[in-house]
């Protein structure tokens, strides 16, 4: 009986996106945590753990820090350019090739702070498939989701930032410096200076990183679970998953 209540609801989820702001907050306001959920609960508490996690991944990655701190998302030199970075400071240049990295990281803080509308239009466009596929689906569903949705978005925002941002933290002066200064060194392969494929690459890869970090979390973590709609849907979903 419980299998085909939840057939049925997850069959009207789709329409539950369509519904208006005020009556989601209804919904989300004095939420039982015991029994099954409603269609509108669970659309609701898949947009709301969807909207945290995408939120503060969000903020972490755009503050001070929140790239350059992380040592899980960190920007380091390219992988062709790091015999570069070997050799520039194997004769000296440590200063220079710190300067590069520290401001690779602030140029994808910066780009970090365009992500947010860019995921909550994304959670707004689910489907019926995507719904129930994250809802019961693998612990890097929702992260998937958002990576085939919106990278090419993000790819568009996160590059023109990180343009004025490599300029504005000198990092195109500074990584420019090191490729001119390796490119002297006797018959070695030249570098090229422009970083801002590589770093728009790196940070929405980073990005992803913390996405599935924090959709992990909420859905083994039952203290991630923070508002009792959550607590509800989540722990359906996993006796769902159980049976």
């Amino acid at each position: 009986m419980r299998s085909k209540v939840f057939t049925i609801s997850s069959l009207l989820v789709f329409f539950i996106f369509a519904s208006s702001d005020s009556l989601n907050q209804t919904a989300q306001a004095a939420v039982p945590i015991q029994g099954i959920p409603s269609t509108l609960e669970i659309g609701n508490g898949l947009k709301q753990a969807l909207e945290i996690g995408t939120g503060k991944s969000s903020d972490q990655l755009s503050a001070v820090n929140g790239f350059f701190g992380n040592a899980a998302v960190k920007i380091l030199f390219p992988p062709e350019a790091q015999k570069a970075e070997k050799t520039l400071r194997s004769l000296g240049m440590g200063k220079l090739c710190d300067n590069v990295i520290l401001s690779l990281n602030r140029a994808a803080e910066d780009a970090a702070k365009q992500a947010k509308p860019i995921f909550v239009d994304a959670i707004k466009h689910m489907t019926l498939q995507d719904v129930t596929s994250i809802l019961t689906g693998n612990p890097d569903a929702a992260t998937q989701y958002f990576k085939r949705t919106t990278t090419t978005q993000l790819t568009g925002k996160f590059k023109p930032v990180i343009q004025g941002s490599l300029t504005k933290t000198n990092a195109t002066k500074y990584y420019g410096d090191a490729a001119q200064a390796y490119n002297k060194v006797p018959f070695v392969k030249k570098l090229n200076p422009d970083m801002s494929d590589y770093v728009t690459q790196k940070a929405i890869d980073g990005l992803f990183v913390e996405i599935a970090h924090e959709e992990l979390n909420i859905r083994s973590n039952l203290g991630a679970r923070t508002t009792p709609l959550l607590q509800k849907v989540f722990s359906f979903a996993d006796k769902k998953k159980s049976e």
